[in-house]
């Protein structure tokens, strides 16, 4: 399955085949092509996993320096920073993922998260209205998006 298929297939009314096509874009999202470059990606992440924000940093930063154009190292970076709760710096690392992937709906639901945190309603909800445009079965967007309008309609 090429992505544009993927992409296709998350787009369409079998939920069982959208969610082998997500499953399929985040196998091919983690694949930078150069087997070094996605050891660093997954030494990142066990890092991550381990709660050890430093080294995964660490690990996400040299990954971006040596791979700019990869755009899973700034979606991992950006996940990590909003882990931190430095949701602005997340919010950087989630446009450069969507510089070099638009359809990375993790970027734009994480991108969204951080909009929410930093009580950017409108700008929360514009993120999940796109996340549901790439990924219409996503349903944590969908109650994303329920909660930055409800937010919204609070504050006015």
């Amino acid at each position: 399955m090429t992505e544009r298929e993927a992409l296709t297939a998350l787009r369409g009314d079998d939920i069982a085949q959208a969610a082998r096509a997500a499953e399929t874009l985040w196998q091919m999202w983690h694949r930078s092509g150069d087997p070094r470059l996605d050891g660093l990606l997954a030494e990142g992440i066990d890092a991550m996993e381990r709660q050890d924000i430093p080294a995964a940093d660490a690990a996400f930063t040299r990954l971006i320096e040596e791979a700019p154009a990869f755009a899973e190292a700034w979606n991992k970076r950006a996940t990590l920073r909003y882990v931190a709760r430095d949701y602005e710096a997340a919010i950087a690392d989630c446009r450069e993922t969507l510089a070099r992937n638009p359809n990375h709906f993790g970027a734009l639901s994480g991108q969204g998260l951080c909009h929410l945190m930093l009580g950017q309603f409108r700008e929360a909800a514009e993120l999940f209205r796109r996340t549901l445009a790439v990924h219409p079965h996503l349903g944590s967007a969908r109650e994303n998006l329920r909660t930055a309008i409800s937010e919204m309609v609070k504050l006015n």
